[in-house]
């Protein structure tokens, strides 16, 4: 049910020498062995379809952009689509460094862009000028012709992916598929949302990681976290403060950003400089606000959950979350993993109201025990179920009728591996045939033919 592969990928001395020179440091085994299985995949005569999962900080995008690299030296441009701008940003930034001593042309297209700007890019990219496009969804509009796209990285998105790999094919162009995220997705899930993609997993962490040591406390000891905050700043360090909402509401009893924010920088740290960083912000304000952060001219950033996915500011050893009560596991962990990206000790604080029920109470001493997320993840799945783990409780995951994800892996497996053989060593049998032909005749399952 597959369609034909569009990239004729070879791997020799010269492209081995290529992708080799990029890194910036040692790889870990793991790294190593992801990578072998994306070039079986990407030298082999099916499209690559694959889903590569690491926990915060294990070093999937290098192995990503060593992809890219293999792809590029075959004579095929590359994309690497993420879902803001300022994950975006912050990637081209990383790949600019890595591939500074190459000839490859590297390019962002996002929508804020200037019209002007953006039209010469578009361009480029038809004339196959362009060998590496970094961008937002702007990168897969109409508007994008390539020329010889052959390898296109989905950032964050699997939830997204199979909607923009049907877009590519609707288009005629057939790249092969990575998507990488740093959102551990339990095996039992995996096989199930994702059974359309093969699945790698980074479960390796780079020497010199400290482990981010993780707190949960109450609203009566804020004084005191305040005053370990500004001990951190004065060796100069830099905290974030999270908060889940941006502005007062009425039905919540939460403690706001915007309100907060103006608190913290008026009443409780005027002698630092205190920013903002919400999602409502205009794309130039939230650029202007990360680079200062990143320069430390910012020492506190007070923000909402723009910041869980990606954002790189070594310098950063504090993660205070207000309200951890209301957040999702996988979500305090993503948030966690925004410190401890340098050589500093660092350290994440949950402030939560212990009135509350006593999953989430579960779930924040989970926090304390563990920094593994793919542990953290399989409890998620267990408090909460698939839909609210992966977001998708409004429009996703269905509850199945009869099977439970977590108590029915091992025959969710066996159903898997059973799909598998008819597809592809039973895939000449009249059986098979009658049952992709039923598969294809249902409206439902449109998006079956993408894969």
């Amino acid at each position: 049910m597959s369609e034909p592969k569009g990239a004729h990928i070879e791997v020799t001395d010269r492209v081995r020498k290529a992708f080799l020179s990029i890194l910036p440091f040692d790889p870990t085994a793991a790294q190593k062995r992801v990578l072998k299985e994306i070039i079986d995949d990407m030298t082999g005569d099916k499209p690559v379809n694959r889903l590569l999962q690491g926990d915060v900080g294990s070093g999937k995008t290098i192995v990503a952009v060593q992809a890219m690299v293999i792809a590029i030296e075959n004579g095929y441009q590359t994309v690497l689509m993420a879902p803001t701008e300022i994950l975006a940003e912050q990637h081209l930034r990383n790949i600019k460094r890595w591939l500074a001593g190459t000839p490859y042309r590297v390019e962002l297209l996002t929508g804020s862009l200037k019209a002007k700007e953006k039209r010469e890019i578009q361009e480029a990219i038809a004339e196959g000028d362009v060998d590496l496009v970094v961008g937002t969804h702007a990168v897969i509009q109409e508007s994008v012709q390539f020329k010889r796209l052959g390898l296109a990285i989905i950032d964050e998105q699997h939830r997204f992916g199979v909607m923009q790999r049907a877009e590519l094919h609707r288009r005629g162009i057939n790249p092969d598929i990575l998507v990488i995220t740093a959102t551990p997705i339990p095996r039992s899930l995996a096989m199930t949302v994702y059974g359309d993609l093969e699945i790698s997993v980074i479960d390796e962490m780079p020497p010199g990681r400290t482990p981010v040591k993780t707190f949960v406390r109450g609203d009566d000891r804020r004084e005191k976290i305040y005053e370990f905050i500004r001990d951190q700043i004065k060796d100069g360090r830099q905290a974030y403060v999270v908060y889940p909402i941006i502005e007062e509401s009425e039905k919540l009893d939460l403690r706001n950003a915007t309100e907060m924010y103006n608190h913290l920088k008026t009443d409780v740290f005027p002698e630092y400089e205190v920013g903002l960083l919400h999602g409502k912000m205009k794309p130039a304000e939230k650029d202007e606000v990360m680079t200062a952060f990143s320069a430390n001219k910012i020492q506190i950033l007070v923000a909402t959950t723009v910041i869980e996915v990606g954002v790189d500011v070594p310098n950063s050893s504090v993660m205070l979350i207000e309200h951890a009560e209301r957040f999702g596991l996988s979500q305090l962990h993503q948030l966690r993993g925004r410190v401890g990206r340098g050589a500093a000790e660092s350290f994440c604080i949950l402030l939560a109201q212990f009135s509350k029920t006593k999953e989430a109470q579960a779930r924040l001493k989970i926090m304390e025990e563990t920094t593994d997320g793919f542990k953290i993840a399989e409890k998620d799945l267990e408090i909460r179920g698939p839909g609210e783990v992966m977001g998708t409780r409004q429009s996703g995951i269905p509850a199945f009728r009869i099977a439970n994800i977590v108590r029915d892996q091992k025959i969710l497996e066996l159903a898997r591996r059973e799909a598998s053989f008819m597809l592809n060593e039973h895939a000449l049998s009249r059986e098979t045939d009658k049952l992709i032909q039923h598969v294809r005749s249902q409206p439902r399952f449109g998006l079956a033919r993408v894969g």
